[in-house]
């Protein structure tokens, strides 16, 4: 069966991409980039950002299981945020909460870029971090199931994967300017100028950026099913939340499951690589953040891709081709580092573009849930396993690290094998109507 399904669009019918569903996408996803920007370019100056605001007599391997203890925090705030961002989400529109959740990122993005560091006051600086950190990630937790339920109740049918699957290349683009600007900073600047000021500018662009994202939101429009659910008065009757853990919970652990998959692809090997290749194959950070780059556009172009492929050929044969081509460039990407420089660029890049099958966990997951519990269902599953999955990774493999350097690629293959695993079951190509009117009031 085909992910352009009777329930796989917000629109009853056939009908072209418009261009206010253009502009509505394109909008969609500048604050995406945005936004997600903000909230990974920490990891690109981990490195860095551990130097400053740890003492200097810790040991190298504690200084980074604590700052990515931080990073991860923000992970694990991103259920209370997700939760109260879709709530409201599925009570007062999806179009308020989707505004909200970007101002809440930019803020703490601008006073991360000017905080004083350990040097200056102490303990108080980490402490400081990691409130910013926490709120950023109650951020992000409504910001990525809110574009995406966004989106997909949107888009006509026939262009629902290509409809989400351009949103995610969007998101997945914040990633992509995080590391084009680390790859600027630690280019222009020596590195001691980056320990010195430098690492600041992102934070402080990041934030400012932002903000221009707000204003650029108020151009968007609330979904039609929204609009039609609150015409019938078809919101939630009831907390969201009661309904989806009473009604909803085989959706609730699939999505989850999926997510354990996506944070897996992008943690690892987007995200945490990075570090790990400086750490552990002493790879200069200039040409590390260089491949990194280059993996993430291919991560861009292979969630469009992904996003194309569902409504032409289904999403159950898209995730089976796309997880299984991430366990094989996974493996023959990490168990060829350090490599030479020509060979670390084409084989990052290739598992790059493979990691683009995380485009597939949003297409599956929107349609999981019924539009009145739509925001909230999706909210919750994801960011609880995001929380747990994608939070602790970091630490788990700067633990494992310890005993094996081959860590990367046995975590990525075996979340992988168990995509592939998923893809088997209904919920891969079935969910619920996304058009409103077929929906019970």
């Amino acid at each position: 069966m085909s992910s352009a399904s009777p329930f796989a669009g917000a629109a009853a019918g056939p009908r072209p991409l418009t261009a206010r569903d253009y502009k509505t996408l394109a909008l969609s996803a500048l604050g995406g980039t945005l936004e997600f920007y903000d909230f990974v370019i920490y990891v690109f100056f981990a490195a860095v950002i551990g130097g400053l605001f740890f003492p200097a007599d810790m040991p190298d391997w504690l200084r980074q299981l604590q700052t990515f203890g931080i990073f991860a925090a923000g992970y694990l705030a991103r259920p209370v945020g997700g939760i109260v961002i879709a709530h409201f989400g599925d009570l007062l529109g999806r179009k308020r909460m989707f505004s909200l959740s970007i101002f809440l990122m930019a803020v703490p993005t601008l006073v991360i870029g000017l905080l004083p560091t350990y040097a200056a006051i102490g303990v108080a600086a980490p402490l400081l971090l990691l409130a910013m950190r926490v709120l950023q990630g109650a951020a992000i937790g409504g910001e990525m199931p809110g574009a995406w339920v966004f989106i997909g109740e949107h888009v006509p049918a026939q262009r629902y994967g290509l409809g989400v699957g351009t949103l995610t290349a969007g998101i997945t683009g914040g990633i992509l300017l995080g590391s084009l600007v680390a790859v600027a900073i630690n280019t222009h600047y020596a590195p001691a100028e980056v320990s010195d000021f430098a690492w600041r500018i992102p934070f402080i662009l990041g934030g400012v950026f932002g903000l221009v994202s707000v204003y650029l939101r108020r151009f968007l429009h609330e979904t039609p099913v929204f609009q039609e659910l609150a015409q019938r008065r078809s919101v939630a009757a009831e907390l969201p939340l009661k309904t989806i853990v009473r009604d909803h919970r085989a959706p609730v652990l699939y999505v989850a499951l999926l997510t354990w998959v996506l944070s897996a692809a992008i943690v690892v090997v987007v995200l945490y690589t990075p570090t790990y290749l400086q750490k552990v194959h002493h790879i200069p950070a200039a040409v590390a953040l260089e491949a990194n780059a280059l993996a993430t556009f291919m991560l861009t172009l292979g969630c469009v891709l992904v996003g194309w492929a569902c409504d032409r050929f289904g999403t159950r044969p898209t995730m089976l081709v796309g997880w299984a081509g991430l366990f094989i460039t996974a493996y023959l990407f990490y168990t060829g580092l350090p490599g030479t420089t020509a060979s670390l660029f084409w084989h990052y890049g290739l598992v790059g573009l493979f990691v683009g099958t995380i485009a597939t966990v949003p297409i599956a997951s929107v349609r999981a849930f019924p539009a009145p519990v739509r925001f909230s269902g999706l909210s919750f599953a994801y960011n609880m396993a995001y929380a747990i999955f994608g939070g602790l990774t970091p630490v788990i493999l700067t633990l494992w690290l310890q005993r094996d350097l081959m860590a990367p690629a046995h975590y990525v293959g075996a979340l992988a094998v168990l995509g592939f695993v998923l893809a088997w079951l209904p919920l891969a190509v079935r969910g619920q109507p996304m058009q409103a009117a077929t929906m019970r009031g």
